[in-house]
């Protein structure tokens, strides 16, 4: 598994987390998958640290605890008034290694003067170190998760000793929105990503980059945000020293 230059490693833990399945949300139920989907990995590397400016790739996710899964009666609010009563499927005492990277996201050239990789790789090594800049959470807002350092591959994974790769089937991928579009036909477009994941020996699921999914779905035609002047503080008022 190649390590990139604008790398970055960091553990993420809680005692909960939902990677829900679309397809079991039918009359409020939710049941998370057994692994991170990339999409939520992405998402919690963003609370970590983003500009529009780059755009996070997801290279790898080791879990690190055994897929313990808990069923809990939940009482969601009704759109019309009152509660019902739901059962959500949690996994439980979770922790995950993982690995990402950065790249210049082409799709904004009105920002090419924020192109700067060491700036954008320093500080988001040290939104690591405390942490990350927003909350961070594991699929949905209730799975409340830390983050702190560490190096990939280090440590002991309780899948450390599996005798065979474990297939998840076709599974939910991420979306890509127009913004990180890089296929031609995917311009201008909301399109959803699938894929058939395998978790190898040491608990490492090494993912696909959206653009190489086996299946696709376009959702719908979407623009791309432009920033300019006046939109984009970080260009004009803060420059290299934001946020420091």
């Amino acid at each position: 598994m190649r390590k990139h230059r604008n790398t970055i490693e960091y553990t993420v833990a809680g005692h909960y987390a939902l990677f829900s399945d679309p397809v079991t949300r039918v009359g409020g139920e939710k049941s998370s998958y057994h692994i991170p989907t990339y999409e939520a990995l992405k998402g919690i590397t963003e609370s970590i640290y983003w500009k529009p400016t780059i755009m996070w790739i997801i290279d790898a996710v080791r879990i690190m605890n055994p897929i313990i899964t808990e069923t809990k009666g939940m009482r969601p609010i009704k759109y019309d008034g009152g509660n019902d009563l739901s059962y959500y499927t949690y996994l439980k005492d979770v922790k995950y290694q993982v690995r990402a990277h950065f790249e210049q996201n082409k799709n904004h050239p009105e920002l090419a003067k924020d192109w700067n990789e060491n700036k954008h790789h320093n500080i988001a090594k040290r939104m690591v170190e405390r942490g990350g800049r927003r909350d961070i959470f594991l699929g949905t807002r209730e799975c409340q998760a830390y983050v702190e350092p560490c190096v990939f591959g280090e440590g002991d994974s309780y899948y450390d000793d599996m005798d065979e790769d474990v297939s998840y089937g076709f599974m939910y991928h991420g979306i890509t929105y127009a913004d990180e579009a890089i296929l031609q036909d995917e311009k201008n477009k909301m399109t959803v990503n699938f894929w058939y994941p395998v978790m190898k020996k040491g608990g490492i699921v090494e993912f696909k980059r959206p653009e190489e999914c086996d299946k696709k779905r376009t959702i719908r035609e979407m623009s791309v945000h432009k920033f300019g002047d006046g939109k984009f503080s970080g260009l004009k008022e803060f420059g290299d020293e934001e946020m420091v």
